[in-house]
């Protein structure tokens, strides 16, 4: 039986963190219950909470009980069925994933990461510097987002006159008005990735679309489903985590001046600063995972067919595994969050978002004298995505 404190909150409701501390909440469910069975909606099937660091981390290395995938993908997008917010992009048995996942490294070689690492980082220098010095301005909407969909459609060779389409798709993805709003969002992606692979396929270029369009796995073409979907799999992943981890550090360096003061006169390594911009912002609330057997999770017995969540921003906060977790501290070390997912199924996003944010932290080291909010953040509605797609604030020069 599922205590109080498990059966108040419906982790379904998109609006459910817009007034609720998910901190208290799910630190409340570590001292409790850290894995419990969340019941079924009318529009929403039953699933599993994984809470406690190190259950979480479990769950993501068992990728032979745990699956990203079920059923025809394609589907599951276009009936809006997500599992609960768990991102179901990738398909198919664990041999064919092992080699779409090679496919899709192949395609971000180091050649082509460290070309599109330099354009972020310039990107992100003259966002910063207009921004430095004209007063009060949006930052997530001025600055965040142009930098991680820009870097994304680089990466995929999107032609810019498609790239505002597809960044007011991908905010209307996880955040849209309503359902049908989100789901309308999530079907144009993927039609219009399905649609530029076709043309690809035609006439290949050295992008990654290109090859995962004319890539071969177990002696077949893969199809264009399997192309849009990991394509979408990047913008949703490379996008909105990105743009909302951006977002949620430039909050908590205003609101912690000391933390500021050491990153803008060099007393924190940036990389060590990175992983706690990470840890902190968590722009996921959790991921989801499908049971392809019976399967144990700290003493509960997990079905065949199953979901199950596991809540990143409580394992990120677990006072187990992290030192008094809701203090920002840029020089926190050893920091080994699972901000960006763990072990197999660890985002593919993961180099372009640690790019981004460090190239941001560079930059605000470099030109801005002081940052402050000036007025109130407007919080994302979602039950999957976790930040804020509004933040006033005055970048003073150096």
């Amino acid at each position: 039986m599922s205590r109080t404190v498990v059966a108040s909150l419906d982790l379904t409701d998109s609006g459910t963190f817009m007034e609720r501390d998910p901190f208290q909440f799910f630190a409340e469910v570590r001292a409790t219950e850290p894995v419990y069975w969340h019941a079924a909606s009318e529009d929403r099937p039953g699933f599993w909470v994984v809470a406690g660091y190190a259950d979480v981390v479990a769950c993501y290395g068992a990728a032979g009980a745990l699956a990203s995938g079920r059923g025809t993908v394609l589907e599951v997008l276009l009936r809006g069925d997500d599992s609960a917010g768990g991102r179901m992009l990738a398909v198919t048995d664990r041999p064919r994933h092992r080699q779409l996942r090679a496919l899709m490294w192949r395609a971000l070689s180091p050649r082509v990461l460290d070309t599109v690492a330099r354009k972020v980082e310039q990107r992100t220098a003259a966002l910063v510097e207009r921004a430095v010095g004209s007063g009060s301005f949006d930052f997530a909407t001025e600055v965040a987002e142009h930098v991680p969909m820009n870097t994304i459609c680089d990466l995929l060779s999107v032609p810019e006159a498609d790239r505002p389409e597809l960044l007011r798709w991908s905010k209307g993805a996880l955040t849209g008005a309503d359902e049908l709003d989100s789901l309308e969002s999530r079907n144009e992606l993927v039609l219009y990735f399905m649609d530029l692979a076709e043309r690809r396929r035609s006439d290949p270029g050295d992008d990654v679309i290109s090859t995962l369009a004319t890539g071969v796995i177990q002696g077949e073409l893969l199809s264009l489903e399997e192309v849009a979907l990991n394509c979408y799999s990047l913008i949703i992943g490379g996008d909105e985590s990105s743009r909302v981890s951006a977002v949620s550090t430039v909050k908590a360096l205003a609101e912690h001046p000391a933390q500021w003061r050491a990153l803008r006169d060099g007393r924190v390594d940036l990389d060590t600063a990175v992983e706690e911009a990470l840890r902190w912002a968590t722009p996921s609330f959790h991921f989801a995972r499908t049971a392809t057997r019976d399967h144990a999770i700290a003493g509960r017995q997990v079905r065949a067919g199953e979901i199950v969540s596991m809540w990143n921003i409580s394992a990120n906060n677990d006072e187990r595994a992290f030192a008094d977790p809701r203090r920002f501290d840029l020089s926190r070390s050893p920091n080994k969050h699972v901000a960006l997912g763990h072990g197999p199924h660890y985002c593919l996003g993961a180099f372009l978002g640690r790019a981004e944010l460090r190239a941001l932290l560079t930059v605000l080291a470099a030109r801005v004298r002081d940052l402050e909010v000036t007025g109130p953040p407007t919080r994302i509605r979602s039950n999957f995505l976790n930040g804020y797609s509004s933040l006033p604030v005055r970048f003073l020069p150096r």
